[in-house]
C-alpha cells in the first residue's frame, strides 16, 4: 500500500483530513500525523512514507523547509502542500524543491483524494519500474561481471589515475580510496568436465564465497572466468597483514563445508598506491602458479612457496624427480592457459637446484624429457579430438621442429635458456590446444542452445541449470559460451525469447499477458519492460506496426 503522512499545525484541519478518510479502504497506509516539521522529520525518515501531507506555514519548521530537508534524504517521496496563501512566490519554492501538488485550503476530501490518486498511481509506477530494473539488473549481471574483469585489467596496467579508477569504482560500489591495497587469486581446481554433483557442489561454492566477499566493506571480488576470483583488498590504516590474515581464514570458513572440491590461492604483495596494484598482482600470480606444483587447499604468498631443494651435489636420484615433471606438465597443459606459461615455468623450475643445471647432461635430460611429454601429450589430444586438417597439421609441426629441439640440447647453457625454450614450446601447445578444444567447446555449446531452444519457456532455466547440465561450473561454462557465442547466456536466452514473442505478436491474436507466458516470463510488465529494452519499441506497438 501507499504511505501516507500528514504534518498539519490546525488540529481540527489535521482531525478532519485524518479522520474523514477510509484511507486503508482508499489503498494507503495512513502512518502518523505531527503539528509542525520539527517534531516530523525524524518520524518521517524512520517511516519513509511515499506521500508526504504538509502544511506550508507552521512554527518552528514551515512546510518549504522540511520538503527541502525530506527531499535531501528521500529524493522519490512525493509532497502535497497545503496553503491558505495564494502567493506565486511559495508556489515557486515548492517548484524548485520538486513538490508534487500545490492545493489553496480549503481542500474537501474528495478533491485530495482525487489528487493523491493520481499521485499515488505514479508512485506505484516507480515501484513497478524499479522492481523490473532490479530483476533486469539481477538477470545481466553476467554481463557486468564481464564488465568488472575489463576493469581489473585496467586497475593492474597501471595506467588508470586514482581519481579514474575511484569514479569507476563507484559503479561496483567500490571504495578504492585505500591507501593500501593487496591482490589475492583464487580458483577452485577443476577439469572441463565435472560430475554433475560437483557441478552442483561448485555452484553453490561459488555463491557462497561470492556472498562472504560482498559483505566485507573492504575486499571486492572479480571474476576472471576459468582462473577463479581475483579479490582485493584495501585498507586505511597500516594493518593489511592482519586483515589478509582475517580475510583468507574467513574464506576458508566458508569453503570448508565443501569437502569434495579442491582450491588453490596466491597471496600478492601490498600496494600503498593503486598504480602499484600491478606489482601485487605479479606477485600473487607468480603463488598462484604454485597450485601446479603444490598440494591443493593453500592460500600462499611468494615466500611461503616451501618447494624442497634438493642437495647441491649431483645425485643420480635428480632423474627420479625430473620424472615427476610429467604429471606436473601434463595437467598444466589440460587446464592452464597461455598467459600463465611464464609463472608455470618459473614455479617448475624452482623444484630443482640450480647447481644442478651445470651438468650438460642434466640439462639434455630436461629437455628431451619435457619435449617426450608434449609429444605425449598432443598425441592423446589427438586421439580424444579426432583432430585433422589444420589443426592436425598445426600438431604434426610440433615433430618438423627436430632442428629447434637439437639446438635447444646443444645451445642451453643456463636455467633461464631452458625456460625459454619450454615456455615456448608449451606456449605453442597450448595455442594448439585452444584450437582443437574448439572441437569440444562445439559440441557444449550444441548441447546448451538445444537446451534453451526446448526450454526458453520455462522460469526454470538459467545459466546454472544449463552448467550443469553440460557438467561445468557456472562461471567455467560463461566464460565458454560468452567466448564462443560472442555474447553472455542471458543476452542469448533474451534473443531467442524476444523472437519467438514476435513471431507471437504478428501470427497471433494472443494477448501481450499469455505471449509472455509462452516465452518464459510469468511477469506480463516485466515482459513488456524486456521487449521494449531490447526491440526499441512496445509488443502493442511492434504488433500495431506489423500489422498496420
Amino acid at each position: 500500500m501507499v504511505k501516507v503522512y500528514l504534518v498539519e499545525d490546525e488540529i481540527i484541519i489535521r482531525q478532519s483530513i485524518k479522520n474523514s478518510i477510509d484511507w486503508e479502504k482508499e489503498g494507503y497506509e495512513f502512518v502518523g500525523d505531527a503539528s509542525d516539521g520539527e517534531l516530523a522529520l525524524p518520524v518521517i525518515l524512520k517511516e519513509k512514507p511515499d506521500i508526504l501531507i504538509t502544511d506550508i506555514r507552521m512554527p518552528f519548521m514551515d512546510g518549504l523547509e522540511l520538503s527541502r530537508m525530506v527531499k535531501a534524504e528521500l529524493p522519490d517521496i512525493k509532497i502535497v502542500i497545503l496553503s491558505g496563501y495564494d502567493d506565486f512566490e511559495y508556489a515557486k519554492q515548492a517548484i524548485k524543491i520538486g513538490v508534487a501538488e500545490y492545493l489553496l485550503k480549503p481542500v474537501s476530501s474528495a478533491v485530495l483524494l482525487e489528487h493523491l490518486s493520481e499521485i499515488a498511481e505514479k508512485v506505484r509506477d516507480e515501484r513497478e519500474d524499479l522492481a523490473l530494473k532490479k530483476v533486469y539488473y539481477q538477470e545481466m549481471q553476467e554481463n557486468e561481471e564481464l564488465i568488472k574483469m575489463k576493469f581489473l585489467g585496467e586497475l593492474i596496467s597501471g595506467k588508470l589515475s586514482l581519481a579514474d579508477a575511484m569514479e569507476k569504482g563507484k559503479r561496483f560500489h567500490m571504495n578504492l580510496s585505500g591507501p593500501f591495497y593487496r591482490i589475492i587469486l583464487f580458483k577452485f581446481i577443476q577439469e572441463d568436465h565435472v560430475q554433475a554433483e560437483q557441478s552442483e557442489a561448485l555452484a553453490e561454492a561459488y555463491e557462497a564465497v561470492g556472498n562472504y566477499v560482498d559483505g566485507l566493506k573492504d575486499a571486492f571480488r572479480f571474476q576472471r572466468g576459468v582462473e577463479g576470483w581475483a579479490f582485493l583488498l584495501t585498507s586505511v590504516e597500516e594493518d593489511m597483514e592482519a586483515q589478509t590474515e582475517r580475510f583468507i581464514e574467513g574464506l576458508k570458513e566458508v569453503i570448508a563445508p565443501f569437502e569434495t572440491l579442491t582450491w588453490f590461492g596466491g597471496i600478492g604483495s601490498e600496494a600503498a598506491r593503486l598504480r602499484e596494484l600491478r606489482y601485487s598482482f605479479r606477485e600473487a600470480d607468480k603463488a598462484f602458479a604454485g597450485r601446479f606444483v603444490q598440494e591443493p587447499n593453500q592460500i600462499i604468498s611468494v615466500e611461503q612457496l616451501n618447494y624442497e631443494q634438493l642437495d647441491n651435489e649431483f645425485d643420480a636420484n635428480i632423474f627420479g624427480e625430473i620424472n615427476q615433471f610429467d604429471q606436473i606438465i601434463t595437467r598444466f597443459l589440460s587446464s592452464g592457459s597461455r598467459e600463465e606459461v611464464e609463472s608455470f615455468v618459473g614455479a617448475l623450475f624452482t623444484e630443482i637446484s640450480e647447481d644442478h643445471f651445470r651438468s650438460l647432461m642434466i640439462r639434455q635430460y630436461i629437455i628431451m624429457d619435457i619435449y617426450a611429454t608434449v609429444l605425449a601429450f598432443c598425441k592423446k589430444l589427438r586421439k580424444d579430438t579426432g583432430a585433422d586438417g589444420e589443426a592436425a597439421g598445426q600438431m604434426e609441426s610440433l615433430r618438423e621442429n627436430e632442428e629447434i629441439l637439437k639446438r635447444a640440447v646443444l645451445t642451453a647453457e643456463s636455467v633461464d635458456d631452458i625456460k625459454d625454450y619450454i615456455g615456448t614450446l608449451l606456449d605453442h601447445v597450448i595455442e594448439l590446444r585452444n584450437t582443437l578444444s574448439g572441437r569440444r567447446y562445439s559440441d557444449i555449446i550444441r548441447t546448451a542452445r538445444k537446451r534453451i531452444e526446448q526450454d526458453y519457456m520455462s522460469e526454470d532455466i538459467s545459466l546454472n541449470t544449463v552448467a550443469a547440465e553440460v557438467c561445468m561450473s557456472p562461471s567455467y561454462f560463461s566464460s565458454v559460451f560468452s567466448k564462443e557465442m560472442g555474447k553472455t547466456f542471458i543476452e542469448y536466452l533474451t534473443e531467442v525469447r524476444m523472437e519467438k514473442a514476435k513471431q507471437y505478436l504478428v501470427c497471433s491474436s494472443m494477448k501481450t499477458s499469455e505471449i509472455s507466458y509462452e516465452v518464459g516470463y510469468k511477469d506480463p510488465h516485466y515482459f513488456s519492460y524486456i521487449f521494449k529494452k531490447t526491440q526499441g519499441c512496445t509488443p502493442k506497438e511492434y504488433r500495431a506496426a506489423r500489422k498496420g
